[in-house]
């Protein structure tokens, strides 16, 4: 078992997937545990809460009941720099992520995966193989249920995780036997002071207390990754993938276009076209996800037959409906530029793109020749489009605003003529005029579902 020094009092703070997890496994594990939420706990996790008996507050935090714990577990949403966790780190009481306070006690198997983009995807087709393969595998992070409850109420052998910048900055003993770095692209900079650097740092930290026994998957063309490289020391096996025919790749696309994945001396060999998910980035998402398979001696026709019979991510790339000619995708779950740039690389028609939402400090020149040779109108939906205007302006024939996804789909329809795609792929957080990206995306399959 992964048990460190035991505390007596476990505070947890977030009434969430994450924090209702990390409570229910402390409670069970024999804690003196309370959980706060400055904010409202919906109605499935406070019955969870009451009928596991865990004692909680919401709507505010008391500190005399907080600042006494001899550790706290952080859900990922709340920044270092928030006021409650100031003074906690003020009195030295150590804040730690769900994940890494669930790693404690399990010694299943953990695949890793994080990155700006494709995580999603990749943890679900990982998962989706391992399933296929008979194994017993849970899913959690970022997507599927907590970990913490999942090691507190069931027993899997191996567990396929997505991980956040935000939950790894808050894990410190927690290992990845299989750690998946997909690529780095700027993401998030307002929780990592405006600096790269700081956030480049919070993805390595994936690599954390692996041993020569653990295995490290990446994008071995990314150029933020292959320079952070330089200045580490890995102690795990390495298994690159590559864009190009590379002999020394673990995975790559050879001459003929074909997806080949090595290990141990055996090659499994996939025609492009014969896998489930289209796009040059799906293709870095499938070698990722066949490669932590194989590490895990999964059969190749098991990858084989996996890769090409998985069902795409609600919200990324998704199909939505063709109407007079037009065909509506949903990538919704596109909430940076890099991700954006990945969806218009996989257009093939004209595309009349929906951006707009809270920008993070976006520089969409990285998207700009896509724009300029795809791309025939833009309509803007957020509540200040003047960043996207002062970039777009001129670049592409239509730049509109709108105000609301109704707005936007009637603006796309008229803009649109037969053979053109609509793309709402935002490269924005939405929550300047939706709760979520997957509100955004459901209320955009919706205003596509009631056009006539």
């Amino acid at each position: 078992m992964r048990q460190n020094n035991i505390k007596k009092r476990i505070v947890v703070l977030g009434g969430g997937e994450s924090g209702v997890g990390a409570a229910v496994l402390a409670l069970k594990k024999g804690y003196d545990t309370f959980l706060s939420d400055s904010g409202k706990v919906a109605p499935k996790y406070a019955d969870m809460l009451n009928e596991y008996g865990v004692e909680w507050e919401e709507g505010h935090h008391s500190e005399e009941r907080i600042l006494c714990a001899d550790e706290v577990v952080k859900s990922p949403g709340i920044p270092n720099d928030a006021p409650i966790i100031t003074k906690l780190r003020s009195k030295n009481v150590p804040v730690i992520s769900e994940i890494e306070f669930a790693g404690r006690f399990t010694d299943a198997k953990m695949v890793c995966i994080t990155g700006s983009n494709g995580k999603t995807t990749t943890t679900l087709l990982t998962y989706h193989i391992l399933q296929k393969a008979g194994l017993d595998v849970g899913l959690a992070g970022n997507v599927g249920r907590s970990l913490a409850l999942q090691v507190a109420t069931e027993k899997h052998d191996v567990y396929v995780i997505e991980l956040s910048s935000f939950q790894l900055d808050n894990m410190y003993e927690f290992k990845a036997n299989i750690a998946v770095l997909l690529n780095i692209t700027p993401d998030h900079l307002d929780r990592y002071d405006h600096k790269m650097e700081n956030y480049v740092a919070a993805k390595f930290r994936i690599l954390q207390n692996q041993t020569g026994d653990d295995s490290f998957i990446f994008w071995e063309n990314d150029p933020i990754i292959a320079a952070q490289l330089k200045r580490l020391k890995v102690e795990a096996k390495m298994y690159p993938f590559s864009e190009h025919d590379d002999p020394e790749a673990a995975a790559f696309i050879d001459s003929k276009g074909e997806v080949v994945l090595r290990h141990d001396g055996d090659s499994l060999v996939i025609d492009k076209n014969d896998l489930a998910l289209k796009g040059l980035h799906n293709v870095f998402n499938s070698m990722a996800a066949g490669l932590s398979a194989s590490i895990l001696d999964i059969k190749k026709d098991v990858i084989r037959r996996a890769l090409a019979d998985f069902e795409a991510v609600e919200h990324r790339l998704e199909y939505v409906r063709t109407v007079d000619g037009v065909r509506y995708v949903n990538d919704s779950k596109a909430t940076n530029v890099n991700s954006c740039w990945y969806a218009l690389e996989s257009m093939t028609t004209p595309v009349v793109l929906i951006l707009g939402g809270k920008d993070k400090g976006n520089d969409y020149s990285e998207i700009e020749l896509f724009v300029r040779a795809k791309v025939k109108a833009i309509v803007c939906l957020g509540v200040d489009n003047s960043k996207l205007h002062g970039f777009f302006d001129g670049k592409v024939p239509v730049v509109e605003d709108a105000r609301s996804m109704e707005d936007a789909v009637a603006k796309c329809r008229s803009l649109a003529s037969d053979g053109d795609t609509v793309l709402l792929s935002p490269c924005c957080a939405s929550f300047d005029l939706f709760k979520s990206y997957e509100d955004r995306g459901r209320q955009f399959k919706a205003c596509v579902a009631a056009l006539k």
